[in-house]
Protein backbone atom coordinates (compact mmCIF):
# COMPACT_ATOMS: atom_id res chain seq x y z
CA UNK A 1 0.00 0.00 0.00
CA UNK A 2 1.43 3.22 -0.89
CA UNK A 3 1.66 6.40 1.52
CA UNK A 4 -1.02 8.06 -0.20
CA UNK A 5 -3.76 5.54 -0.09
CA UNK A 6 -2.55 4.54 3.18
CA UNK A 7 -3.23 7.94 4.65
CA UNK A 8 -6.52 7.54 2.70
CA UNK A 9 -7.87 4.16 4.09
CA UNK A 10 -6.68 6.11 7.51
CA UNK A 11 -9.00 8.82 6.58
CA UNK A 12 -11.35 6.72 5.48
CA UNK A 13 -12.10 4.58 8.54
CA UNK A 14 -11.47 7.56 10.94
CA UNK A 15 -14.64 9.52 8.74
CA UNK A 16 -16.52 5.97 9.91
CA UNK A 17 -15.78 6.41 13.01
CA UNK A 18 -16.82 9.45 13.66
CA UNK A 19 -19.18 9.21 11.60
CA UNK A 20 -21.54 6.47 13.42
CA UNK A 21 -19.98 7.73 17.03
CA UNK A 22 -22.52 10.77 16.19
CA UNK A 23 -25.28 8.74 14.51
CA UNK A 24 -25.10 5.22 16.68
CA UNK A 25 -26.20 7.44 20.32
CA UNK A 26 -28.49 9.80 18.33
CA UNK A 27 -30.23 6.55 16.82
CA UNK A 28 -30.35 5.10 20.33
CA UNK A 29 -31.19 7.80 22.07
CA UNK A 30 -34.31 8.43 19.81
CA UNK A 31 -35.42 4.82 19.91
CA UNK A 32 -35.30 4.76 23.98
CA UNK A 33 -37.11 8.10 23.96
CA UNK A 34 -39.66 7.42 21.47
CA UNK A 35 -40.99 3.88 23.34
CA UNK A 36 -40.51 5.76 26.62
CA UNK A 37 -43.14 8.31 24.82
CA UNK A 38 -45.06 6.67 22.56
CA UNK A 39 -44.86 3.01 23.08
CA UNK A 40 -43.80 0.19 20.85
CA UNK A 41 -45.46 1.42 18.13
CA UNK A 42 -43.42 5.02 18.54
CA UNK A 43 -40.45 3.01 18.68
CA UNK A 44 -40.72 0.64 16.11
CA UNK A 45 -41.58 4.01 13.83
CA UNK A 46 -38.06 5.82 14.56
CA UNK A 47 -36.37 2.40 14.05
CA UNK A 48 -38.48 2.08 10.71
CA UNK A 49 -37.05 5.88 9.77
CA UNK A 50 -33.74 6.39 11.53
CA UNK A 51 -31.82 2.95 10.73
CA UNK A 52 -32.17 3.88 6.84
CA UNK A 53 -30.95 7.13 7.02
CA UNK A 54 -27.97 5.95 9.61
CA UNK A 55 -27.31 3.92 6.34
CA UNK A 56 -27.30 7.00 4.12
CA UNK A 57 -25.13 8.68 6.46
CA UNK A 58 -22.74 5.64 6.28
CA UNK A 59 -22.89 5.49 2.44
CA UNK A 60 -22.08 9.24 2.21
CA UNK A 61 -19.07 9.21 4.74
CA UNK A 62 -17.76 5.81 1.97
CA UNK A 63 -17.69 8.57 -0.89
CA UNK A 64 -14.35 9.67 -0.51
CA UNK A 65 -12.90 5.94 -0.36
CA UNK A 66 -13.74 4.82 -3.71
CA UNK A 67 -10.09 4.21 -4.65
CA UNK A 68 -9.13 2.05 -1.70
CA UNK A 69 -12.37 0.34 -1.39
CA UNK A 70 -13.56 -1.30 -4.28
CA UNK A 71 -17.52 -1.88 -2.98
CA UNK A 72 -17.06 1.81 -2.27
CA UNK A 73 -16.92 3.03 -6.11
CA UNK A 74 -20.28 3.52 -7.18
CA UNK A 75 -23.21 4.09 -5.71
CA UNK A 76 -25.53 0.83 -5.88
CA UNK A 77 -22.35 -0.82 -4.18
CA UNK A 78 -21.82 1.73 -1.60
CA UNK A 79 -25.10 1.45 -0.08
CA UNK A 80 -23.99 -2.35 0.00
CA UNK A 81 -21.48 -1.93 1.89
CA UNK A 82 -22.64 0.88 3.69
CA UNK A 83 -25.82 -2.02 5.11
CA UNK A 84 -22.93 -4.68 5.78
CA UNK A 85 -20.67 -2.30 7.84
CA UNK A 86 -23.93 -0.95 9.70
CA UNK A 87 -25.15 -5.00 10.24
CA UNK A 88 -21.97 -6.02 11.43
CA UNK A 89 -20.75 -3.00 13.31
CA UNK A 90 -24.13 -2.47 15.37
CA UNK A 91 -23.85 -6.64 16.07
CA UNK A 92 -20.53 -5.47 17.69
CA UNK A 93 -22.46 -2.41 19.99
CA UNK A 94 -24.57 -5.02 21.09
CA UNK A 95 -22.22 -6.82 22.11
CA UNK A 96 -20.28 -4.01 23.63
CA UNK A 97 -23.69 -3.45 25.24
CA UNK A 98 -24.49 -7.13 26.88
CA UNK A 99 -20.66 -6.73 28.38
CA UNK A 100 -21.33 -3.22 29.88
CA UNK A 101 -24.51 -5.02 31.34
CA UNK A 102 -22.39 -7.29 32.86
CA UNK A 103 -20.77 -4.59 35.03
CA UNK A 104 -17.47 -4.97 32.41
CA UNK A 105 -15.85 -1.78 32.80
CA UNK A 106 -15.92 0.70 29.44
CA UNK A 107 -14.60 3.80 30.82
CA UNK A 108 -16.41 6.82 31.61
CA UNK A 109 -19.12 8.48 29.32
CA UNK A 110 -17.04 10.13 26.97
CA UNK A 111 -15.11 6.90 26.68
CA UNK A 112 -18.30 4.73 26.19
CA UNK A 113 -19.65 7.02 23.75
CA UNK A 114 -15.70 6.89 21.85
CA UNK A 115 -16.01 3.15 21.62
CA UNK A 116 -19.57 3.31 20.00
CA UNK A 117 -18.26 3.89 16.43
CA UNK A 118 -15.21 1.58 16.71
CA UNK A 119 -17.31 -1.43 15.86
CA UNK A 120 -18.34 0.35 12.53
CA UNK A 121 -14.71 1.24 11.98
CA UNK A 122 -13.62 -2.42 12.22
CA UNK A 123 -16.23 -4.13 9.92
CA UNK A 124 -15.29 -1.45 7.66
CA UNK A 125 -11.80 -2.08 7.99
CA UNK A 126 -12.47 -5.95 6.58
CA UNK A 127 -13.79 -4.44 3.74
CA UNK A 128 -10.51 -2.68 2.48
CA UNK A 129 -8.13 -4.89 0.26
CA UNK A 130 -4.96 -4.79 2.57
CA UNK A 131 -3.76 -7.54 4.29
CA UNK A 132 -1.99 -5.12 6.93
CA UNK A 133 -5.76 -3.32 7.46
CA UNK A 134 -7.51 -6.81 7.77
CA UNK A 135 -5.00 -7.98 9.95
CA UNK A 136 -5.39 -4.72 12.40
CA UNK A 137 -8.93 -5.29 12.28
CA UNK A 138 -8.70 -8.70 13.54
CA UNK A 139 -6.53 -7.72 16.22
CA UNK A 140 -8.95 -5.17 17.67
CA UNK A 141 -11.45 -7.70 17.25
CA UNK A 142 -9.61 -10.28 19.04
CA UNK A 143 -9.10 -7.70 21.83
CA UNK A 144 -12.38 -6.64 22.27
CA UNK A 145 -13.66 -10.37 22.29
CA UNK A 146 -10.57 -11.20 25.28
CA UNK A 147 -11.71 -7.96 26.95
CA UNK A 148 -14.99 -8.09 27.04
CA UNK A 149 -15.40 -12.14 27.65
CA UNK A 150 -12.23 -12.78 30.05
CA UNK A 151 -10.90 -9.74 31.37
CA UNK A 152 -13.00 -7.43 31.71
CA UNK A 153 -15.77 -10.26 33.35
CA UNK A 154 -12.96 -11.41 35.98
CA UNK A 155 -12.45 -8.06 36.43
CA UNK A 156 -15.98 -7.23 37.26
CA UNK A 157 -16.55 -10.29 39.65
CA UNK A 158 -13.29 -8.74 41.34
CA UNK A 159 -14.48 -5.42 42.12
CA UNK A 160 -18.22 -7.11 43.36
CA UNK A 161 -16.08 -9.48 45.61
CA UNK A 162 -14.63 -6.74 46.86
CA UNK A 163 -17.27 -4.35 47.63
CA UNK A 164 -18.79 -7.68 48.75
CA UNK A 165 -16.00 -8.09 51.69
CA UNK A 166 -16.37 -4.16 52.28
CA UNK A 167 -20.11 -4.81 53.11
CA UNK A 168 -19.27 -7.88 55.99
CA UNK A 169 -16.64 -5.86 57.06
CA UNK A 170 -18.61 -3.15 58.13
CA UNK A 171 -19.22 -4.34 61.30
CA UNK A 172 -16.09 -6.00 62.51
CA UNK A 173 -17.43 -5.82 66.47
CA UNK A 174 -19.76 -8.73 65.03
CA UNK A 175 -17.86 -11.14 63.13
CA UNK A 176 -16.78 -13.75 65.56
CA UNK A 177 -15.88 -17.45 64.68
CA UNK A 178 -15.63 -20.19 67.15
CA UNK A 179 -13.87 -23.63 66.49
CA UNK A 180 -16.01 -25.50 64.31
CA UNK A 181 -17.53 -28.88 66.62
CA UNK A 182 -16.77 -32.04 65.58
CA UNK A 183 -18.64 -33.44 62.96
CA UNK A 184 -20.25 -30.36 61.81
CA UNK A 185 -20.04 -27.58 59.32
CA UNK A 186 -20.86 -23.80 58.74
CA UNK A 187 -24.40 -24.41 56.99
CA UNK A 188 -25.43 -20.56 57.35
CA UNK A 189 -24.40 -17.52 58.57
CA UNK A 190 -25.91 -14.10 58.50
CA UNK A 191 -24.85 -10.87 58.81
CA UNK A 192 -27.24 -8.69 60.27
CA UNK A 193 -27.77 -4.12 61.63
CA UNK A 194 -27.28 -5.79 65.11
CA UNK A 195 -26.10 -9.23 64.96
CA UNK A 196 -24.05 -12.27 63.45
CA UNK A 197 -25.69 -15.47 63.59
CA UNK A 198 -23.83 -18.62 62.49
CA UNK A 199 -25.63 -22.05 62.21
CA UNK A 200 -23.21 -25.06 62.33
CA UNK A 201 -24.84 -28.51 61.06
CA UNK A 202 -23.32 -31.86 60.65
CA UNK A 203 -20.83 -32.41 58.13
CA UNK A 204 -22.78 -35.54 57.17
CA UNK A 205 -26.53 -35.28 55.46
CA UNK A 206 -27.63 -38.10 56.64
CA UNK A 207 -27.23 -36.87 60.43
CA UNK A 208 -29.00 -34.19 62.24
CA UNK A 209 -27.85 -31.81 64.31
CA UNK A 210 -27.58 -28.06 65.34
CA UNK A 211 -25.10 -25.67 67.00
CA UNK A 212 -25.98 -21.93 67.26
CA UNK A 213 -23.86 -18.84 67.20
CA UNK A 214 -25.18 -15.26 67.75
CA UNK A 215 -22.86 -12.33 68.45
CA UNK A 216 -25.09 -9.12 69.22
CA UNK A 217 -24.07 -5.65 69.15
CA UNK A 218 -22.92 -4.38 72.43
CA UNK A 219 -25.85 -1.75 72.58
CA UNK A 220 -28.02 -4.73 72.70
CA UNK A 221 -29.68 -5.10 75.79
CA UNK A 222 -28.12 -7.48 78.83
CA UNK A 223 -29.43 -10.92 79.14
CA UNK A 224 -30.78 -11.47 82.18
CA UNK A 225 -31.81 -14.18 84.14
CA UNK A 226 -35.77 -12.92 84.71
CA UNK A 227 -36.22 -12.78 81.00
CA UNK A 228 -36.18 -17.04 80.90
CA UNK A 229 -38.52 -17.83 84.01
CA UNK A 230 -40.67 -20.28 83.07
CA UNK A 231 -41.34 -23.73 83.79
CA UNK A 232 -38.90 -26.20 83.34
CA UNK A 233 -35.77 -23.79 82.44
CA UNK A 234 -33.04 -23.38 84.98
CA UNK A 235 -31.05 -20.16 84.27
CA UNK A 236 -27.90 -19.72 86.19
CA UNK A 237 -25.07 -16.69 86.30
CA UNK A 238 -21.82 -17.73 87.65
CA UNK A 239 -18.65 -15.76 88.97
CA UNK A 240 -17.89 -14.44 85.40
CA UNK A 241 -21.18 -13.41 84.69
CA UNK A 242 -21.78 -15.85 82.20
CA UNK A 243 -25.31 -16.78 82.30
CA UNK A 244 -26.25 -21.05 81.44
CA UNK A 245 -30.17 -21.33 80.25
CA UNK A 246 -30.90 -25.26 80.48
CA UNK A 247 -34.65 -25.90 78.91
CA UNK A 248 -36.24 -29.83 79.67
CA UNK A 249 -37.16 -31.14 76.41
CA UNK A 250 -39.45 -34.13 75.98
CA UNK A 251 -37.77 -37.45 75.73
CA UNK A 252 -35.40 -36.42 78.55
CA UNK A 253 -33.41 -34.16 76.31
CA UNK A 254 -32.32 -30.84 77.37
CA UNK A 255 -31.68 -27.38 75.18
CA UNK A 256 -28.49 -25.09 76.64
CA UNK A 257 -27.57 -21.81 75.97
CA UNK A 258 -24.60 -20.23 77.47
CA UNK A 259 -23.96 -16.60 77.23
CA UNK A 260 -21.46 -14.35 77.63
CA UNK A 261 -19.79 -10.75 77.04
CA UNK A 262 -16.81 -10.68 74.40
CA UNK A 263 -15.21 -7.30 74.10
CA UNK A 264 -18.12 -5.40 74.66
CA UNK A 265 -20.44 -7.70 72.46
CA UNK A 266 -22.76 -10.20 73.99
CA UNK A 267 -22.28 -13.80 72.82
CA UNK A 268 -24.86 -16.86 72.46
CA UNK A 269 -24.51 -20.38 71.85
CA UNK A 270 -27.26 -22.87 71.73
CA UNK A 271 -27.48 -26.65 70.59
CA UNK A 272 -29.50 -29.60 71.91
CA UNK A 273 -26.92 -31.98 70.27
CA UNK A 274 -23.89 -30.65 71.44
CA UNK A 275 -23.16 -30.60 75.10
CA UNK A 276 -21.67 -27.92 77.73
CA UNK A 277 -18.54 -28.61 77.53
CA UNK A 278 -18.45 -28.24 73.52
CA UNK A 279 -20.71 -25.17 73.76
CA UNK A 280 -18.50 -23.95 76.19
CA UNK A 281 -15.07 -24.84 73.83
CA UNK A 282 -16.70 -22.70 70.89
CA UNK A 283 -17.02 -19.29 73.12
CA UNK A 284 -13.47 -20.04 74.51
CA UNK A 285 -12.01 -20.45 70.70
CA UNK A 286 -13.78 -17.39 70.00
CA UNK A 287 -11.82 -15.37 67.34
CA UNK A 288 -12.28 -12.39 64.54
CA UNK A 289 -13.46 -13.73 61.75
CA UNK A 290 -10.51 -14.34 58.87
CA UNK A 291 -10.08 -13.18 55.32
CA UNK A 292 -9.64 -16.80 54.75
CA UNK A 293 -12.95 -18.08 57.02
CA UNK A 294 -14.69 -15.01 54.85
CA UNK A 295 -13.74 -16.29 51.39
CA UNK A 296 -14.29 -19.81 52.08
CA UNK A 297 -17.93 -18.97 53.42
CA UNK A 298 -18.40 -16.37 50.52
CA UNK A 299 -17.48 -19.48 48.12
CA UNK A 300 -19.42 -21.82 49.54
CA UNK A 301 -22.17 -19.10 49.63
CA UNK A 302 -22.88 -19.99 53.18
CA UNK A 303 -22.58 -16.44 54.16
CA UNK A 304 -25.46 -13.33 53.52
CA UNK A 305 -26.42 -10.07 54.86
Amino acid sequence: MTCGRGALTAFHLLLVWATMTAAVPILGFGLVMSGWGGGTGAAAWFFVLGVPLTVVLLATAGLPAGSVVPLCASTSRRYGWATLVFVLGTLGVLAGLVAYGSEVDLGSAGTRVALTGVPYAVAAAFFVPSRWVRLGGMAVLGAGVVYGGFVGPEQAQQRRYTAEIARYRERPELLYLGDTPPGMQVSRAVVGPGQFQVDYGPARPDELGYVGLTVRSPLSPKARCSLYVQKGVTCTVDERGEMRIVSDLPGGRSDIRLIRRHHGAEVEVSSQVLDEPGLRHLLDTLHPLSDDELEKMMREKTIAE
